[in-house]
């Protein structure tokens, strides 16, 4: 559901956060008529028929929004270049940064009341919905520039490795516009189709946002309350375990450990006290006896070795990224450290 940028050479050659979760291209390559092109009438037109029949949407409405929505080239050079890619330390560089740490910090003294009360309600601490929303979109600064309505449809119809994922997002765009009376063709987000300061897809939208400001509307799109509430809520409703740990550095000797490496799988399959077995310690106290996940990262230095609870997993329900969930992690103690220095 990501996303800061970067640039490259090129300004369609971006390095973004996450498949799912990232800000918008630069907008000429987004918008500019000469990187437009026309939907396939042969995809379309059985997606169409689909929602008709399906959903009860009136074709002629469909045909008039389609005629107005285009394929956009950047989208899909956008998801050929994933952040994920990189090695760690390059990728701890984009979202470990003096600003994002101060800013995170700020984010928390301002909605300090709505976090505690996410947190009351959900169990997921400031620190770590802070994380999240800083690592998307700079504390919604950075929300994408992109009609989602084109990158959907972009996706759905021109992206064939996923277009069956992305015809359901778009699927659930439509019907999320609907129920809430918004206008598809005035909403922007990033080049994968996530929206707000969140950078939920329409179909974690629909699923998980929350009313947190008592409006009577889940409004990702303009509420930090929304917001804040919709992401304690996805991770609470993914299994996250109040006042568990996340991570620990482990250290690790011999060779049998390697055996335990699964490309960065999180999924945590062994107990600190079972890892031992295989030459791995953790560097700092943490519970021996709770299930992990042994990961290794690129660091500037050489390759750091990481024991991730529980909790590392469900943040990874989020952005399918070990990168990603120890990004968040790290950014979260950082801006928590820098909020205790503001308030003493």
């Amino acid at each position: 559901m990501t996303r800061v940028l970067r640039r490259a050479a090129h300004p369609c050659r971006i390095l973004v956060a996450g498949a799912l979760l990232g800000i918008g291209l630069p907008s000429g390559c987004a918008y500019s008529s000469a990187n437009r092109a026309p939907i396939p009438q042969h995809e379309l037109q059985p997606f169409v028929a689909e929602m008709v029949r399906d959903h009860g949407f009136s074709r002629p409405q469909l045909d008039a929004l389609f005629a107005k929505a285009r394929i956009l080239p950047g989208v899909l050079a956008a998801m050929q270049r994933p952040a994920e890619a990189l090695p760690w330390y390059r990728y701890r560089a984009i979202f470990l940064t003096p600003s994002r740490i101060q800013g995170g910090a700020v984010f928390w003294d301002r909605y300090a009341d709505i976090l505690q009360r996410a947190q009351q309600r959900y169990g997921v601490p400031p620190q770590i919905v802070t994380g999240i929303i800083g690592v998307e979109t700079r504390y919604g600064s950075h929300v994408g520039t992109i009609p989602v309505l084109d990158s959907l449809t972009t996706l759905a119809f021109d992206y064939p490795p996923r277009s069956a994922f992305f015809r359901s997002e778009l699927a659930q765009f439509l019907l999320l516009t609907r129920d809430n009376h918004l206008d598809p063709l005035a909403i922007k987000g990033s080049y994968a189709g996530a929206m707000g300061m969140p950078q939920f897809i329409s179909s974690s939208y629909r699923r998980y946002a929350v009313d947190f400001d008592g409006d009577g509307r889940r409004d990702l799109l303009n509420s930090p309350a929304d917001a804040i509430g919709s992401v304690a809520n996805y991770l609470n409703a993914h299994g996250w375990t109040a006042g568990a740990p996340v991570a620990v550095r482990v250290r690790v000797s011999g060779d049998r450990y390697q055996d335990l490496l699964k490309n960065n799988d999180p999924t945590p399959r062994y107990t600190l006290a079972e890892l031992s077995n295989f030459g791995v310690v953790a560097a700092d106290p943490a519970p021996q006896d709770q299930p992990v996940a042994l990961l290794r990262l690129k660091g500037p230095q050489g390759d750091e070795y990481w024991a991730g609870f529980h909790n590392f997993y469900v943040i990874t329900r989020y952005n399918h990224s070990a990168l990603y969930a120890m990004a968040v992690f790290q950014l979260s103690r950082e801006i928590r450290a820098a909020r205790d220095r503001r308030n003493p």
